[in-house]
């Protein structure tokens, strides 16, 4: 990277996963959470009709995937089932555009409402969900499972749509 690079502006492009996209989120996946979801796994939730699945990268014909946001919708109401972004991507403006992206994509599927859980440790994600409306309305004790073998309390948080 030159000096310069730094202060480059990326350029998001958010856009539905495919099939062919379930290798990348899982592995994303794997580096972003304690217990990283399969490729298996990954391939099922993309196969339910009521799973939106979204995949960021820096660069418009960028192959590698940058971050990615998957949601279950049920009646009228979303689950916001995992969002990540990498590490090399974090800090840099892509997770704002990304949840953009997916709470519309998930209104435009009837969603009126959107829950999520959140570990209460992570500070750019509580102010990520804070930015974008979402207040809490529970909590789950020992709900994470963290590196360490202890366990982490998530914030439930929704809000609606449109």
């Amino acid at each position: 990277m030159g000096l310069f690079d730094f202060f480059r502006k990326v350029e998001w492009r958010v856009d539905p996963a495919q099939p062919k996209h379930a290798a990348q989120i899982a592995e994303l996946h794997a580096a972003s959470f304690a217990r990283g979801w399969s490729v298996a796994e990954i391939e099922r939730l993309m196969a339910d009709r009521n799973t939106v699945t979204d995949i960021l990268r820096a660069k418009a014909r960028s192959q590698t995937i940058d971050g990615f946001s998957l949601s279950r919708i049920a009646v009228d109401e979303a689950e916001l089932l995992s969002i990540a972004v990498s590490s090399k991507r974090r800090g840099k403006g892509g997770s704002s555009p990304l949840l953009a992206r997916h709470l519309a994509r998930l209104q435009a599927a009837g969603a009126r409402r959107v829950v999520l859980e959140v570990d209460e440790q992570n500070v750019p994600a509580l102010r990520l969900y804070a930015r974008f409306g979402f207040s809490e309305i529970g909590t789950r004790p020992a709900y994470y499972a963290r590196p360490d073998g202890t366990r982490g309390q998530a914030r439930v948080l929704a809000r609606a749509l449109g």
